[in-house]
């Protein structure tokens, strides 16, 4: 039937006179799609490219936004290797998922991020379903925004903010707008610029916050300075939607780094969240994640996971189970779980420890600059304050590679390479 049905095809195009192999037959065929603009290369895949392409053997890659152990390796946690041990087992079947997730692994990453006694919990006011990762919870919320927010859609992000945060809003035609966050002065956080900011927000926005290890400054707001946050949000009557990609990450504690979120729960806030486990279970390409929206209601909540489903149908129809199940088996199996808070301090303390050695690397060696942003600043990314000309230099002349603005992941720090970077650093700023 194929040769009959081409042969019909070649008798068809001579009959009208088109020569197979001409160029107008050729262009012909490339039109559909010749009028796609070129896009721009992703920044860090362009680092890690040429990171890879060079031959120096002092090389180092500060850019990459996954965490690496002491001798630069990609590390799977314990808890994680259990966790495959226990799923494996199971000899389960690779039958769907429910569309919101598994009832067991969203009500884990539920209480996770707001508490095992909380009351959204035990009151079933919250709606919660599994995502691909942080950035498909991210995706997933702000096109529910689109099409059932029934007040002011306008984003505002802190200055600045994850790259992946504006393009998803210019994806779906979400305005978005900025408020000040990081002060390049002192490295540190802006408390007076953003509640100035935030009280001039028009009520009924959408504001975004990171709940912890901010993306890309590493600088997080104060406990007390989190309190006033959500004081002026809830004065301004703003939507608060959290993105929580490194809980545990931060401080070493799942509880300390969640504090954001169940304060501004306390507070009467009705969140909406984007978690992942990425980062702080290691499960990159798992790409396991959780959107969680407050409704006040078990009635309201019940409305609103309909509509999710509904749009999670018509996206992906169906979440992977692979990830969700080790993140269940974690979670849920005390033993497991106990090891995995242990291995995500392990993380968190490697990270804690590079930042001080790397302050006290440039330090020591008479730099006249103030260094104390390094340990001040806290998660997987640090903004150095290096100026993109020290950031050229440190390329070419060092063979360190990072963001233009200054941004390093401390995760690419080790014991091996810290006095080397240090040495480095000062010389390009000193």
């Amino acid at each position: 039937m194929a040769q009959v049905l081409k042969k019909l095809t070649v008798q068809v195009l001579k009959n009208n006179n088109v020569d197979l192999f001409s160029s107008t037959a050729v262009r012909a065929s490339s039109t559909w799609w010749s009028n796609v603009p070129m896009g721009p290369p992703d920044v860090i895949l362009g680092i890690s490219e040429a990171y890879k392409r060079d031959t120096d053997s002092k090389k180092v890659n500060l850019g990459v936004g996954a965490y690496r152990d002491d001798d630069g390796k990609p590390f799977i946690l314990p808890s994680v290797r259990k966790a495959e041990e226990i799923v494996y087992q199971k000899s389960l079947n690779h039958e769907y998922a429910p569309i919101g997730g598994e009832a067991t692994y969203t009500d884990a990453v539920a209480k996770l991020a707001f508490g095992e006694d909380s009351p959204v919990i035990k009151n079933k006011t919250n709606c919660t379903v599994q995502t691909l990762s942080g950035t498909g919870a991210l995706r997933l919320g702000l096109e529910f925004v689109t099409k059932h927010y029934a007040k002011n859609k306008e984003i505002w992000m802190p200055a600045p903010t994850w790259g992946n945060h504006p393009q998803i809003c210019n994806t779906l035609n979400l305005s978005h707008k900025k408020y000040r966050y990081f002060d390049p002065k002192t490295n540190g956080f802006d408390l007076q610029g953003a509640i100035e900011d935030i009280s001039k927000i028009p009520e009924g926005a959408i504001i975004l916050l990171h709940a912890c290890a901010h993306n890309p400054t590493g600088v997080d707001p104060k406990k007390e300075e989190w309190v006033k946050l959500s004081q002026v949000v809830k004065e301004r009557k703003l939507f608060p939607f959290f993105d929580m990609a490194y809980q545990g990450f931060a401080t070493g504690s799942v509880d300390n780094d969640a504090f954001a979120i169940r304060q501004f729960v306390k507070d009467g806030h009705q969140v909406m969240l984007a978690q992942s486990f990425a980062k702080n279970m290691g499960l990159y390409g798992e790409r396991v994640g959780a959107l969680t929206m407050l409704c006040g209601d078990p009635e309201s909540a019940a409305k609103v996971m309909s509509q999710v489903k509904i749009m999670i149908r018509t996206m992906y129809s169906n979440p992977p189970l692979y990830g969700a199940r080790l993140v269940t088996e974690i979670l849920t199996h005390p033993e497991i779980k106990t090891q995995w808070l242990k291995d995500v301090k392990l993380m968190a303390d490697r990270i804690i420890t590079m930042r001080h050695k790397l302050r006290t690397g440039i330090e020591g060696r008479g730099n006249p600059r103030k260094w104390n942003h390094i340990t001040d600043q806290i998660g997987m990314f640090c903004f150095t304050g290096l100026k993109p000309e020290q950031v050229e230099r440190l390329t070419k002349e060092f063979h360190i590679y990072l963001t233009k603005d200054g941004r390093i992941s401390v995760a690419g720090v080790s014991s091996k390479n810290v006095d080397y970077v240090a040495e480095a650093i000062h010389k390009v700023s000193a």
